[in-house]
């Protein structure tokens, strides 16, 4: 019910074990990578695994119109009520059932030196261990004179919402390498991720990697090199390693929502109330729904098909991916989401393919556009023009 909170970059590293034998990682092919498969039955609503992202940032230009959330692990702060009041611009909205709000504002902690905001001593505790360290900006935070601001900066003016990425992520996986006692381990890790900034085999360039952004690109690895240079990385601020770290983070970074109204929301269909009461609060929520203007965000997790058998989903109102299954999956069987929503998938296989080229690199060889191969090479005007009014709306109410 909240716009997209913020970017995580998720590498399950040992998903057999948190799925109790479940799945496995193997290699595919030099342009696939790697993909997971089940090792054993999985039934339809499974979780397969949750997911704990290598690291998280969220999106900034919600940090910049005060959006509450966990510098960790993107829980929102704001209370249920205070989440509609923003977004409804109507201070004196007040909701049924308070106590369905999880919120606990009394664990909230901010750090000492820069008061960025945690859900808990344990997030900040986190994030000082693996990468605040060097990213406080203490008393210089809003110094738009600091390296670090200004790189943030030349991204808002550059990435404009909705975001689909966030240059402080790719800063604190330099911060994670620079606090690192073993940053072997962490370079390697990151070096497991498919990195490429055109695929090999079909030489399609990121739609971000392109001519048209050549001059905005070298602004911000020219930053994003005075603010963080590492030597260890440093491949990864030459003006190729810079390209490749953006194709590293927009083909395997997602994008994530959290909100504490949609928990309520959850908490009160969970209520057991007399009929007349029941709609009466039903009535309420749908209202809601129609009176906020709502956000949307993706996932990405594990290979793509256009006819998925998994979905991913946040719904601990953090950055916790749940992988469920949407059908019965057999052992041996890869494991696939969809990197398209409901209505791209729809559409033409000449404009799936658009889609995916554009910005995850490939050519989808799944059964669905095996069957439509023969299928013509247009695009539809419908599609051309965009989705509907009412498959916009299908689509934000299902994502939140």
């Amino acid at each position: 019910m909240a716009a997209s909170t913020g970017d995580v970059f998720s590498f399950c590293a040992d998903p057999a074990g948190r799925a109790r034998g479940a799945v496995e990682i193997r290699f595919i092919s030099s342009s696939k990578g790697k993909g997971l498969f089940a090792t054993r039955k999985i039934r339809k609503g499974d979780t397969i695994f949750v997911e704990r992202p290598v690291v998280s940032s969220q999106f900034l230009w919600n940090a910049l119109y005060r959006y509450k959330a966990c510098d960790h692990c993107l829980r929102a702060l704001e209370t249920a009520e205070e989440n509609a009041q923003r977004l409804l611009g109507n201070s004196f909205q007040v909701l049924p059932h308070p106590e369905q709000c999880s919120i606990r504002k009394d664990l909230h902690q901010t750090c000492s030196r820069c008061l960025v905001a945690y859900c808990t001593a344990e997030c900040r505790q986190a994030a000082y261990e693996q990468y605040h360290q060097v990213l406080c900006l203490g008393p210089s935070r809003e110094d738009p004179q600091h390296p670090l601001e200004k790189l943030q900066e030349a991204w808002r003016n550059i990435h404009y919402p909705p975001e689909t990425s966030s240059i402080m992520l790719m800063a604190r996986m330099v911060a994670t390498v620079k606090q690192a006692k073993d940053k072997d381990w962490w370079i390697k890790l990151f070096s497991q991720f498919c990195s490429k900034t055109a695929n090999e085999e079909e030489a399609i360039v990121h739609k971000l990697l392109g001519d048209k952004f050549k001059d905005q690109l070298e602004l911000l690895r020219l930053l994003f090199t005075e603010a963080l240079y590492e030597e260890r990385l440093s491949r990864w601020f030459t003006p190729e390693g810079f390209r490749s770290l953006f194709a590293l983070v927009g083909t395997n970074g997602q994008g994530i929502g959290t909100s504490s109204l949609s928990q309520w929301v959850h908490g009160c269909d969970a209520l057991e109330l007399p009929p007349a009461e029941r709609e009466e609060l039903d009535a309420f929520i749908d209202q809601l729904y129609k009176d906020i203007e709502k956000g949307r965000w993706q996932g990405l997790v594990g290979n793509h098909s256009c006819i998925p058998n998994a979905e991913t989903s946040f719904p601990d109102n953090n950055f916790l991916l749940h992988l469920t299954a949407l059908e019965d999956i057999k052992p041996g069987e890869e494991i696939c989401i969809s990197y398209l929503d409901c209505c791209q998938r729809d559409r033409s296989r000449h404009s799936r393919h658009k889609i995916l080229r554009e910005n995850y690199l490939f050519i989808c060889s799944c059964p669905k556009c095996l069957a439509q191969a023969d299928d013509l090479s247009i695009t539809s005007e419908e599609e051309e023009e965009g989705e509907t009014d009412d498959a916009e709306l299908e689509d934000e109410m299902t994502d939140v």
